[in-house]
């Protein structure tokens, strides 16, 4: 395979990843010819590897033929239930960061903070979430100490599945991490549980917040060392990454913070040789594979996994309006998904003018004047400075709708601006550069910010009308040259999604230093400067606070999965401390209940489980 060399598991229904939540389904067996018994395929020394191919899978497909028929879960279209699709979904149109514009069922709660016990789509994720941890247990369950040596699994063999064992407890630890993030209180279950029809008792979020962090901690010394596991496998960085993430919302999970040991467990996936990738927008392209700084993807492959979900839903629902689906490497956008003002206004703000400014050179005698800038046509001017080359200056501005020139010394006389005469700038925060000789210049925002815009309205008036609010640009299905993916009907994309990347750990140590957890501020200011030189260089910033943090998460991190938790964790998600358009269901944005910040247990499991209560308010 492109990406990954191991098998996936796709043709045959292993019986031992069969799940009905508490349902007596489980102790069914299967009568058709293609379903393979646990006894059976573990009796293969190669299938071993070829079911750990399949747990990882479990985040990128739904079901066992792909990319429709055999669905992992029921209760749902296919397409709906593959599990980054419904993260991503609860994850992002919860929050200011996306809207998405079809009302397929109880979808629109999603932005509206509305949903109930009954909606089909959390359900969706809960019963994912629940699929994978079965299917981690029923693997760890038949790869016991006793179980190898009764099939005589020795040798290379034996440590080989040692470690396959230590990267299902890790799948595990991510998918209930998950579940705590989103549903608090459910039941934990392991491989030591009984198999067959049972209920198990409910849980509270300390309770599994200890299991995660006792699972992670006794796998982290025997995962691979960073970066020497195949393409798309869990490494030590990828628990260090998750622990991290874990102590970083601590305080929210169980009450008590844990900042000091996010520091500490960010510090060792920072000193674990990785780099930033240079160009932000090679991150999310068809051969993402070959960039750096990813620490643990979701690897999506057009031929070997396809479905409905993952990044061929990320690309496909993100396009429409005037945008060319050949740009994307796609057959066609699906016109869903777009962005709200207050992501695109983050873009605006976010460094310091002066330091940014210093930072480029001297001032020059040349300046910006223009209606666009905060003294008009009558000046002073916004200053430029000098660069490396006598030619060229440079500044950093904040400027409003309107028009520029470039001129000298404050006078007219050797003004310039295009072939139109005054230059036309909307609202916004700009690095531009001019070469005062040949008049060429840029007027450059953040690179960051990938958002299609021609056709496009920026404020939402209707959630349904796809040229209302900002498209993004983001996730494309072809490589830095340009060629499109290895799916040549358009149907299924190549694009792999950076579940934890270094950018986010960056994030994260500077969040914990700040908030108490003894890391060092100047190191997390380099951190961040590191990202905005990676940037294009794109502004410097020479103090740092919390709320600059949830920003810079938003401009670094936006559609990548992490909004929601972030916006919880900042008591910011529900209640009015802030709103966004369509938060509430209301346009301008409203208040919502604090119940909101975890969703609740799906009717279907607590009528199956007379164990479980309700999440407070639901």
């Amino acid at each position: 395979m492109k990406k990954y060399s191991f098998k996936i598991l796709i043709g045959a229904l292993v019986t031992l990843f069969t799940f009905t939540s508490c349902l007596n389904d489980l102790d069914q067996i299967p009568k058709d010819n293609d379903y393979v018994l646990a006894d059976e395929l573990f009796n293969d020394p190669a299938a071993y590897k070829q079911v750990l191919a399949k747990l990882y899978a479990g985040l990128a497909i739904s079901g066992q033929q792909g990319p429709a028929g055999l669905p992992d879960i029921t209760g749902i279209d296919e397409g709906f239930s593959q599990y980054i699709r419904q993260y991503w979904l609860a994850q992002e149109v919860t929050t200011d960061e996306a809207v998405i514009g079809w009302a397929d069922g109880s979808l629109p709660d999603y932005h509206n903070q509305s949903w109930n016990s009954s909606n089909e789509f959390i359900a969706a994720l809960y019963n994912r979430i629940m699929y994978q941890i079965t299917s981690c247990n029923a693997f760890l369950r038949e790869t016991t100490a006793s179980k190898l040596s009764d099939r005589g699994v020795t040798g290379d063999l034996l440590a080989e599945v040692q470690l396959y064992r230590n990267e299902a407890r890790f799948l595990r630890a991510l998918s209930y991490a998950h579940a705590i993030d989103l549903y608090g209180n459910i039941a934990l279950v392991t491989e030591a549980d009984e198999v067959g029809y049972w209920t198990p008792q409910q849980s509270n979020r300390t309770e599994l917040f200890n299991f995660v962090e006792s699972e992670l901690l006794a796998i982290e010394g025997n995962m691979t060392a960073p970066k020497s596991n195949e393409y798309a496998r869990a490494d030590q960085a990828a628990a260090w990454t998750l622990l991290a993430k874990l102590y970083l919302n601590a305080e929210v999970y169980t009450g008590t913070n844990r900042y000091s040991d996010c520091v500490t467990y960010a510090s060792k996936v920072i000193n674990a040789g990785y780099t930033l990738e240079d160009t932000y927008d090679n991150l999310f392209l068809a051969d993402n594979h070959t960039t750096t700084g990813v620490i643990f993807p979701v690897a999506f492959d057009g031929l070997r996994t396809q479905s409905y979900g993952g990044t061929t839903f990320l690309i496909h629902a993100a396009v429409g309006g005037s945008m060319d689906p050949d740009d994307f490497g796609i057959n066609g956008g699906w016109g869903g998904n777009r962005t709200t003002s207050a992501l695109v206004n983050k873009f605006n703000t976010g460094i310091d003018l002066t330091a940014s400014n210093n930072a480029i050179g001297a001032a020059s005698n040349w300046g910006i004047v223009g209606s666009a800038t905060p003294n008009g046509w009558g000046g002073p001017d916004v200053v430029l400075y000098e660069t490396s080359d006598a030619d060229v200056k440079q500044c950093f501005a904040t400027l409003v709708d309107g028009e520029i020139k470039f001129r000298p010394d404050n006078t007219w006389g050797n003004d310039f601006g295009d072939e139109n005469g005054n230059i036309a700038v909307a609202a916004g925060l700009y690095k531009i550069t001019v070469n005062v000789v040949t008049q060429a210049f840029t007027i450059e925002s953040d690179p960051r910010g990938i958002f299609h815009t021609d056709g496009q309205n920026l404020e939402i008036e209707e959630i349904g009308t796809f040229t209302d609010g900002y498209a993004i640009a983001k996730f494309k299905n072809v490589d830095q040259n340009g060629l499109a993916g290895g799916d040549s009907t358009g149907n299924f994309t190549d694009t792999d999604f950076p579940l934890f990347r270094l950018a986010d750990v960056y994030l994260m140590y500077a969040e914990a230093t700040l908030r108490g957890g003894g890391g060092s501020e100047s190191e997390a200011i380099g951190y961040i400067n590191e990202l905005r030189d990676r940037a294009d260089n794109f502004g410097k910033v020479t103090s740092i606070d919390l709320d600059f943090i949830l920003d810079e998460r938003a401009r670094e991190l936006y559609w990548e999965g992490h909004r929601r938790t972030d916006l919880v964790r900042y008591g910011r998600f529900s209640n009015g401390d802030y709103v966004w358009p369509w938060k509430g269901g209301v346009k301008e944005g409203t208040a919502t209940s604090a119940h909101l910040d975890i969703f609740p247990i799906p009717s279907t499991d607590l009528n199956a489980n007379p164990n479980l209560t309700q999440n407070t308010g639901y």
